[in-house]
């Protein structure tokens, strides 16, 4: 296991951790304000040789002033100055914030009148790397910043802050002790091995990792859902032509984004559009619609890229006309729909057109949500319908949700070797056998916060945040 103080050290060795950076930390282009980071041991003496109008050096933490930003006797802006000391700071190092004009012109001139004193531009991540290399935060919540910053809808956001205050780490903290503390036990009795003793108690440990192997199998699989709310669902709309999925994706989406006619065929490319219900993010996809015989070359075209998106769809809504489907046809549709994709729900249109009555007789053995896409009918029965398949259930934002696909792959690991564990306890192998197995665990826990890594994953983690952050 390599602590995090050594992993500064070694990451010490290739970086210059001790310089000054600078960057835009408000996004580029023209608006009211734009605020400029500074972050380093000469952050607040940069700021002071360009800011006269007082000696940052002597003022408190937390402190905020108003004054001019000058290079060489030229005032370049009047700005608000925020001081934030070591380590009491975003990274633990001192931080300046610049609040300046909006304008990008101003805002280069300072970031470049920075760098004469002695900064240097910011890679991307990199104000988050410091914040994580100076024990500020541990890995997950380092990957939390960056979840929060693009989060689009308010279970993203919120699944995000969950695990920025530290709701995955704490689950994670407290497996990764309990484990060391029976480690060091079962070490201690490798050491006493002529005197066969046990320090360690192998019924209570039993139930520990029990307790860790249901706590890591629900970690597992709530990455399912929390894939769904952090990249949203792909939802591929096919039917025959005129069967209203044009309609249907205006009716989704409550706005006439895609053309309606009543000429078959009127689609002859896939459209996609982006709907948030109830805070998940469906990705629809309104297709050409199939039909065996058509002599229309783009049309063809057309169809076979809505087979394509069949494949490549979460799920599929399969939209028929209630009034020229019969039982025979739809089964036929099915079971091509299953050849490539078994996740698809059944939606009758133009259900306004007939007796319910007769439409519930007629397609009574059939799993089917009856819509009318152009009269607007039934449109919430079918978003609820959506919702639902997708998140089996509430999203509870308060219990942590996995969202990342490398602690998803790092947990795995962890779920394989308590399994290693408990049967091992279980054949009652020799305590040096276990031990090999705890350490394994250990490093895969460890991997997930960061308490063990190495520079090119950190590197390659840190470089998909934006370059302010």
């Amino acid at each position: 296991m390599v602590p995090r103080g050594y992993l500064c050290w070694m990451l010490n060795q290739t970086n210059s951790w001790d310089d000054t950076i600078v960057a835009l930390a408000t996004p580029t282009g023209v608006g009211a304000i734009g605020v400029i980071r500074l972050s380093g041991s000469k952050a607040i003496e940069i700021a002071n040789v360009l800011f006269p109008s007082k000696d940052l050096i002597k003022q408190n933490t937390h402190t905020i002033h108003v004054g001019y930003i000058k290079e060489a006797h030229v005032d370049l802006d009047e700005v608000v100055i925020s001081l934030y000391k070591n380590p009491k700071s975003y990274t633990g190092e001192d931080v300046v914030e610049i609040g300046c004009h909006g304008s990008a012109f101003v805002q280069q001139q300072i970031i470049q009148a920075c760098i004469r004193n002695g900064a240097r531009l910011a890679k991307a991540g990199e104000f988050t790397q410091r914040a994580f290399l100076s024990g500020k935060l541990d890995l997950t919540q380092a990957e939390a910043v960056a979840d929060i910053i693009s989060s689009n809808t308010s279970a993203s956001q919120k699944t995000a802050l969950h695990n920025m205050r530290g709701g995955f780490s704490e689950i994670l903290k407290q497996l990764r002790e309990n484990l060391i503390q029976f480690s060091a036990l079962i070490e201690l009795e490798l050491d006493f091995s002529e005197e066969d003793v046990e320090f360690a108690d192998r019924k209570k440990f039993h139930e520990l990792v029990d307790g860790a192997t249901l706590v890591t199998k629900d970690l597992l699989q709530s990455f399912q859902l929390g894939n769904v709310i952090k990249n949203g669902v792909s939802i591929a709309i096919i039917g025959k032509p005129n069967a209203g999925k044009s309609t249907l994706l205006n009716a989704l989406l409550n706005e006439n984004r895609a053309i309606v006619s009543e000429i078959a065929g009127t689609t002859r490319d896939t459209v996609e559009e982006v709907v948030n219900i109830d805070g998940i993010l469906f990705r629809l996809i309104d297709t050409a619609g199939i039909r065996e015989h058509s002599t229309d070359v783009i049309e063809l075209i057309g169809i076979e890229k809505t087979r394509e998106k069949i494949k490549q769809s979460d799920q599929v809504i399969y939209l028929f006309d209630v009034n020229t489907e019969t039982v025979t046809t739809l089964e036929i549709a099915l079971n091509q729909i299953a050849e490539t994709n078994s996740d698809y729900i059944i939606v009758g249109n133009k259900s306004d057109l007939v007796r319910e009555e007769k439409v519930l007789e007629k397609f009574a053995s059939f799993d089917i949500q009856f819509i009318s896409a152009k009269e607007l009918l039934h449109i919430d029965l079918l978003k609820n319908r959506l919702v639902k398949k997708v998140i089996h259930g509430n999203i509870n934002t308060e219990n942590t949700i996995i969202t990342n696909a490398r602690h998803y792959e790092a947990l795995q690991q962890v779920y394989i070797s308590l399994t290693d564990i408990k049967k091992g306890l279980d054949n009652k192998i020799t305590g040096d056998l276990l031990a090999l197995d705890i350490r394994r665990c250990l490093h895969y826990i460890s991997e997930i916060t960061g308490d063990i890594s190495n520079e090119n994953v950190l590197d390659y983690i840190f470089s998909k945040f934006c370059i302010g952050k």
